[in-house]
């Protein structure tokens, strides 16, 4: 299956975020009024962005399929690395806003009895979200999408915070009146750190940063092969759910171009077999006894 292919399943996991997510922000935002509840108020308002953020995974993984043009000559790949930033922008602001907004209720001491009827819409809600995460981190591994990866992780938070708000609403039927928006002020710091997660995750990829120990690993491979003398240098970066590779090897100076020819392309066969690495730039030197 090419990379092409597995976009378009990673679009299918955006697709099933977003719809389920208008859902519940939908049923969550009604519940929390008749119900009045602000830990669910604050959920219901957590879905409503995460349908921004998963429309921006959705955007990244479209525009990843576009083929190399005039001025990318590497291709979109890293499109699809923006939209999880973006999605972290959205998160972390969502969950500074639930925070100030909870927090506010908790000094202002405004504390009211939410009805159960927000607390079992809380529960139902994290039940979905939970077989949804589970299904959108099966396909991201399964794709190496880092961005559907990111969206995983959110359709966790997001279940964590709806059995937060859960706890939240049945411990203020027992007269904690307080518990409500103490799991609103929780539903913001998961939030808050799951936005801080995906944002390490994405800038780290977008400043070329790589795996230490993939890169290790790789360097055994190739210095496994009879024909190279000496790994001089080895480098990688990630677009998308590409690694890119350049390796600079040492051989025997006698050998001619067509002989030297055949040595990377051997590495390159092994290195997709062994690491699934499909873009490998190998240069060779001379070695020097």
């Amino acid at each position: 299956m090419n990379y092409s292919d597995n976009l378009k399943k990673g679009e299918k996991g955006a697709w099933i975020s977003i719809l389920a997510y208008i859902f519940l922000a939908i049923s969550k935002l009604i519940v929390a009024a008749i119900g009045n509840s602000d830990a669910l108020r604050a959920d219901g308002l957590n879905n409503t962005t995460d349908v921004i953020a998963s429309i921006a995974v959705l955007v990244g993984l479209k525009i990843s399929r576009k083929p190399p043009d005039e001025d990318h000559h590497y291709g979109h790949f890293r499109a699809e690395t923006i939209a999880s930033l973006f999605a972290a922008f959205v998160m972390m602001l969502v969950g500074i806003q639930v925070i100030t907004d909870t927090v506010k209720t908790v000094v202002e001491k405004n504390y009211t009895q939410p009805s159960m009827i927000t607390a079992w819409t809380s529960l139902a809600a994290a039940a979905i979200m939970f077989f949804i995460y589970l299904y959108n981190l099966q396909l991201s591994r399964k794709i190496s999408s880092s961005s559907l990866y990111a969206a995983a992780q959110d359709n966790r938070s997001d279940a964590l915070v709806s059995i937060g708000a859960f706890i939240g609403i049945t411990g203020a039927q027992f007269g904690l009146f307080w518990l409500d928006p103490v799991a609103g002020l929780v539903v913001g710091l998961i939030i808050c750190k799951t936005a801080w997660d995906i944002f390490s995750d994405a800038s780290h990829t977008l400043t070329d940063g790589f795996d230490e120990k993939q890169i290790k690993k790789i360097r055994a491979s190739v210095e496994n092969d009879p024909d190279v003398k000496e790994v001089h240098d080895i480098k990688g970066r990630i677009h998308g759910n590409q690694a890119f590779i350049d390796i600079t090897i040492l051989v025997d100076p006698i050998l001619n171009v067509e002989e030297s020819h055949a040595i990377t392309e051997r590495i390159e066969r092994y290195l997709y077999k062994k690491h699934n690495i499909s873009h490998v730039h190998i240069h060779i030197e001379p070695y020097q006894s």
